[in-house]
């Protein structure tokens, strides 16, 4: 007898549909897998054997031939064991085979016959509602990752003999569904930008980064609350639609880092690699690829905190990533693109003491703070379209420290949906993001503009690329109060958003 199952699984960034047949028929004992497979596709014949014997449903003694399909894809990991055991148990007629339609299957097999998660069953199960099917029988750690779908039923199951029962009509089990306000209110931060006191400059700053999704700088020394302004700024970002949260928690699915407590990714990420991690932790990568850091913040922020005590190699290995919003890891035997739409985020001290230029307290010698600026290359430099400088505040304990993140948000909601109004024809939807091509289309300036613009590139002989981001922070800066044109008051507060990179690495230091 012949059948067939629907199943999926996961190369790279992307879900594969796999079609799972079976073949039972007379002659020598023998159970056959077939279509190029990995180790742990190949030892699924073991777990499945096993869990069925414990089922108390022996294989006959026939020649069983299960074959995933298309076999030139190479199948990888432990998602096929339960579509396998099903074709069986209906290739057996123990099941009807009117029950496996528009059905898919995903899950280990433990050898008792229980069913153990598997990382990217959101992107198998999108997948498989890509291509019309309805129904997805999942184990009971992974159901509330669909949950949110509506147009889906997503049944959990704890073992192979639920999915027995519940094939054969026996038992009942309802299709898990959650709203996403459910998870949106249970994975809320108390975290909010009222609680750092002053640095009004710096969080105008921030506003404007989150805005029009622009790189940012911050430099200060120890104690000055850039990391904490820096874990605050996704409290201020755009709440996440469920497209949106979905994109996010299906990367998440994918590197197994969903959680019980947290299934849905419901807040913006935020990413804070410690700086000893390597190039492939950063941008992806390994034998097997794998998103790394710049993909996990994707839709939030990416922030490395003291940034020159990372490795030169490292941090440089981001630019083209900052550029391209794509990251390209190419192996011997295939390429995968991640995405990395996120803001980047640095902070770090102004020499290794951090005191500088304070001479009263800074300890370095001259020789010592350019050594530890200069880890900081001018082309990096080039790609953070902010950089604000922050003090230690004055003394202060309780009461009121400004506009709360609620206040902000609502103006950085209005801004981006004015921006995507704007863009609506375009493939972008951020100021940060627009393209030398359509600067002279969508920031149009005047002659007195362009003359103030002029003098400025004379004056500090600043590259056409800086020139070009301080054009994109005066859109984003007059979005913000509501302006169609750009003005010379734009340009000036955009120029001033930079203007410690001279102070810093612009030859009086």
């Amino acid at each position: 007898m012949y059948t067939f199952v629907h199943a999926a699984d996961v190369s790279g960034f992307t879900a594969r549909l796999i079609r799972v047949e079976v073949d039972v028929r007379d002659g020598l004992p023998v159970f056959e897998l077939v279509g190029f497979l990995a180790s742990a596709v190949k030892e699924a014949r073991e777990r499945v054997r096993i869990a069925l014997n414990n089922l108390g449903q022996k294989i006959p003694a026939k020649r069983i031939t299960v074959n995933l399909s298309p076999a030139n894809l190479r199948k990888e990991g432990t998602t096929f064991d339960l579509p396998i055991a099903a074709a069986l148990l209906t290739a057996f007629g123990h099941i009807p085979a009117e029950a496996l339609e528009d059905t898919m299957f995903i899950g280990e097999l433990g050898l008792d016959g229980k069913l153990h998660s598997v990382n990217g069953v959101l992107a198998m199960i999108l997948k498989g509602r890509e291509n019309g099917i309805k129904r997805f029988v999942v184990p009971c750690d992974n159901a509330f990752e669909g949950s949110v779908l509506e147009d889906v039923s997503i049944i959990p199951v704890r073992d192979l003999g639920e999915v027995f029962g519940y094939l054969k009509g026996e038992i009942n089990i309802e299709p898990v569904r959650e709203s996403f306000d459910t998870f949106y209110k249970r994975n809320r931060s108390d975290d909010d930008i009222s609680d750092i006191y002053g640095h009004e400059q710096a969080k105008f700053a921030a506003e404007v980064s989150v805005s029009g999704k622009h790189n940012m700088l911050m430099i200060g020394p120890p104690g000055s609350g850039k990391t904490m302004l820096a874990r605050r700024l996704s409290t201020i970002m755009p709440r996440l639609s469920v497209e949106e949260c979905l994109e996010i928690t299906k990367i998440y699915s994918i590197c197994g880092l969903l959680t019980k407590e947290k299934p849905i990714i419901t807040e913006r990420p935020f990413r804070a690699p410690h700086h000893t991690t390597t190039q492939i932790a950063l941008t992806g990568g390994g034998r097997v690829p794998l998103p790394g850091e710049i993909t996990l913040a994707a839709k939030g922020i990416l922030f490395l905190d003291e940034l020159p005590e990372y490795a030169k190699q490292t941090i440089e290995v981001l630019r083209q990533p900052m550029e391209e919003g794509v990251v390209t890891i190419s192996r011997l035997n295939r390429t995968e693109q991640y995405p990395c739409d996120c803001i980047f985020m640095a902070a770090m001290n102004p020499c290794r003491c951090g005191f500088f230029p304070d001479r009263d307290r800074c300890r370095c010698t001259t020789a010592e703070i350019h050594r530890y600026l200069d880890k900081i290359s001018e082309p990096l430099l080039d790609r953070m379209d902010i950089s604000v400088e922050m003090d230690v505040p004055a003394f202060s304990l309780y009461g009121s420290h400004g506009e709360t993140s609620e206040q902000i948000r609502e103006r950085v909601e209005r801004t981006t949906l004015i921006q995507r109004r704007r863009y609506s024809a375009e493939t972008f939807s951020f100021n940060g993001e627009l393209k030398n091509s359509s600067m002279e289309k969508y920031c149009p300036l005047g002659d007195e503009e362009i003359r103030y613009l002029k003098d400025f590139f004379e004056t500090d002989e600043c590259s056409m690329r800086r020139l070009g981001r301080i054009i994109r922070v005066a859109r984003t800066i007059a979005d913000i109060n509501e302006c169609e044109d750009i003005t010379t008051d734009h340009l000036a507060a955009a120029i001033t958003l930079r203007s410690i990179n001279k102070k810093y690495w612009g030859g009086e230091r």
